[in-house]
């Protein structure tokens, strides 16, 4: 590709690589300048252009990026039609963005002229909304720039559709936790399971019990047939033989994990009954605002298993804004034992 000014007299042809505009005569970045434009160029008194020539070989940005675009799309993601270099891709369902990290590294690392940006990984997303672009940065690319990006380019952008739909809410209560704190906290869970077409279809307020929390459980699965159990705990989990875990656990179910490296949201546990996931809620998932429970809730959702390596990765990234409501906030001189 060849670029640089060009007497308008020899600009026919060739691509604008910045808008012109002289009287009445007007060429757009990026557009071919057709013989009658550059009569009426001249005219106007310009005398060159700066333009864009392809060589031999080029490939044209708006085929480049569709053509690398369409090698990256996976599983429930769509391309749009590419414009001024640029191919976007969109979700064509709901659930959770899934990347291959990797081969989007490699197709950056071809060349200064290619780049692919998408959103951050395991991000839920709705139908339409866009998850990644391809921009080809000059007006063209040489064809075996294109050809190595593609070589490297593998489906690495997809969207894992939400799996499960049945939910059971279990509410432990003590003196002092009111009715209406739990009834906000359903409709914050409800929200919450809206954009992934899941519902609470058991709802259960029990007494802080484990014996209590073990019966919830096992009715929530045997008689409602929840594919997840979620517990909201009138009082933060402290530790694996507090009430909740030791409630998994009398109910025949397994602790996997307590304790998150994300803020809020630390005190988020997970468990196992047969192949129910059960979380023990943090406090802060009372909150509609994004906190650890989210990232847990949404990949569980999906059918994505969720294990301890998960659990240590979010460490990176998992410092999240603050909830000022939290009983004493991460800045308050005290550990944050509801987080």
């Amino acid at each position: 590709m060849r670029f640089g000014p060009v007497p308008i007299a020899e600009a026919a042809g060739l691509i604008a690589a910045h808008s012109v505009r002289a009287g009445n005569a007007m060429v757009k970045k990026g557009r071919p300048i057709g013989a009658e434009e550059a009569a009426r160029l001249e005219a106007a008194g310009v005398v060159e252009v700066v333009a864009v020539a392809l060589e031999p070989g080029d490939v044209g940005e708006d085929a480049a990026a569709e053509r690398l675009a369409a090698a990256v799309a996976g599983p429930g993601v769509t391309v749009e039609p590419p414009f001024t270099g640029r191919a976007n891709l969109h979700a064509a369902q709901a659930g959770l963005l899934c990347l291959d990290e990797a081969a989007i590294t490699a197709v950056n690392r071809i060349d200064e002229a290619v780049t692919l940006a998408t959103l951050v990984p395991f991000k839920p997303v709705v139908p339409g909304e866009m998850v990644a672009t391809v921009k080809i940065i000059p007006y063209a690319v040489p064809g075996a720039v294109l050809d190595r990006a593609l070589g490297v380019a593998v489906p690495a952008i997809r969207v894992a559709p939400y799996r499960l739909t049945r939910v059971a809410a279990i509410s432990t209560l003590l003196p002092g936790l009111k009715p209406s704190v739990i009834d906000k906290t359903l409709r914050t869970l409800d929200a919450r399971l809206s954009p992934a077409g899941a519902r609470i279809v058991g709802e259960y307020r029990v007494p802080h019990d484990s014996a209590a929390v073990a019966s919830a459980l096992r009715d929530a699965i045997e008689r409602d047939r929840a594919e997840l159990a979620v517990v909201f705990g009138a009082s933060a989990i402290a530790d694996r033989r507090d009430v909740i875990p030791a409630g998994i656990e009398a109910a025949g179910g397994v602790v996997d994990h307590l304790g998150m490296p994300v803020d809020p949201g630390n005190l988020l546990l997970l468990g196992r009954l047969g192949a129910v996931p059960v979380i023990g809620a943090p406090g802060c998932a009372r909150s509609p605002k994004e906190n650890g429970f989210d990232w847990v809730l949404q990949r569980l959702l999906a059918g994505f298993p969720v294990i301890r390596d998960d659990i240590v990765g979010f460490g990176v990234g998992g410092l999240l804004m603050e909830i000022v409501s939290r009983p004493q906030p991460r800045d308050g001189g005290e550990s944050a034992n509801d987080a």
